[in-house]
């Protein structure tokens, strides 16, 4: 008998996870085998396992995890560019690597990933919450130089996706502008500090609960504002009546999207990160003029090498709870009811 671990699995549609006894992957050509060292949970996580039986594209039972960190413990063959116990991040929107998209380093949008069967850990392949990751090549790793794997593990979505969608919007956001952040947890209070870290830009956060909004303005919001239905009216009053450059909507629930459509000013970006699914109706007389909405999707691995250079740089810190591998499935309860502030890292 081989090596066994402990993973935490999703395994029955409408079930809570389970702590499990899985063997450790062995790492075939070109493959690497992580000692996870912190795994991240997401809100992408809830959502999965809110799905029915009849929309879940993944095999079950699934590893959870599509945010890790952790040291090589070993090598398959023929596989270059890491070495053993290197510490590393794993870049988790794995792609083909030849197409068009992966050529640019943008493995987020691979042409052919969905045709291939390519799916991230954690999210359709076994992910990060166990003991051991394996991991297709070693081009999906980044190494950490030093910066502490509980704080690199949230990066890899949580600081990456909203540094992506701020990213395509910096030409709007200039001097004197205002970008609004719409749901200030795990992904919205990292990008707070992103936006005061990469742009002069006046940042309002807006959420529905006061641990939250009392978060955002601990990490550099300028100005807080519930979300409710006055959220809009007090963001056109703090910007002259003219709205915000960038809106970034973390939720993307109906209510959060029609607040969104509120704030933007003309030639606003309204960047639809959360993964609700709420639609947001476009079309003339509906927005604002030249309001372009989008809704971005991970990001390159060029941009989490740059995310966790603004990290080591003390320029973007995860708020943080951490906790072991046999309370995942309580700790999970507690994030799906909101009672985690910023992230919650697994430590295997």
């Amino acid at each position: 008998m081989g090596r066994t671990m402990k993973a935490v699995q999703y395994y029955e549609v409408g079930r809570s996870p389970h702590v499990v006894e899985v063997p450790v992957p062995e790492p075939g050509p070109g493959q690497v085998l992580l000692k996870v060292t912190a795994a991240g949970m997401c809100h992408s996580d809830i959502s999965v396992m809110s799905w029915p039986a009849e929309e879940m594209p993944y095999e079950l039972p699934m590893t959870l995890g599509h945010e890790g960190v952790g040291t090589v413990a070993a090598l398959g063959p023929g596989t270059v560019g890491v070495e053993e116990g290197e510490s590393v991040a794993v870049y988790g929107p794995w792609g083909c690597g030849v197409c068009w998209k992966c050529a640019q380093g943008k493995e987020n949008y691979c042409l052919r990933a969905a045709e291939l069967g390519i799916r991230p850990p954690g999210l359709g392949r076994p992910g990060a919450m166990a003991e051991y990751l394996l991991v297709d090549s070693a081009r999906h790793l980044v190494p950490l130089h030093g910066l502490d794997p509980v704080q690199a593990a949230p990066l890899t979505d949580a600081g990456l996706t909203p540094y992506h969608a701020i990213k395509t919007s910096i030409p709007k956001l200039v001097a004197g502008s205002t970008a609004v952040v719409i749901g200030a947890g795990g992904l919205g209070h990292l990008a707070i500090q992103l936006l005061r870290a990469m742009t002069p830009s006046r940042v309002i956060a807006m959420d529905i609960a006061d641990d939250k909004l009392s978060l955002a303005r601990e990490v550099g919001a300028h100005e807080v504002v519930r979300s409710d239905q006055d959220a809009a009216a007090q963001v056109k009053e703090l910007t002259d009546g003219l709205g915000a450059e960038v809106v970034l909507d973390f939720v993307g629930n109906e209510p959060t999207v029609a607040v969104a459509a509120r704030c933007a000013a003309v030639e606003a970006d309204i960047n639809i990160v959360g993964v609700a699914g709420a639609p947001l109706p476009v079309g003339f007389g509906l927005l604002p003029f030249e309001v372009s909405v989008s809704s971005p999707y991970w990001g390159s691995r060029a941009e989490l090498i740059e995310v966790l250079e603004l990290a080591r740089g003390g320029m973007v810190k995860a708020h943080v709870e951490t906790f072991g591998i046999e309370e995942t499935p309580e700790i999970y309860d507690r994030f799906r009811e909101g009672g985690i502030r910023g992230r919650a890292v697994i430590l295997p």
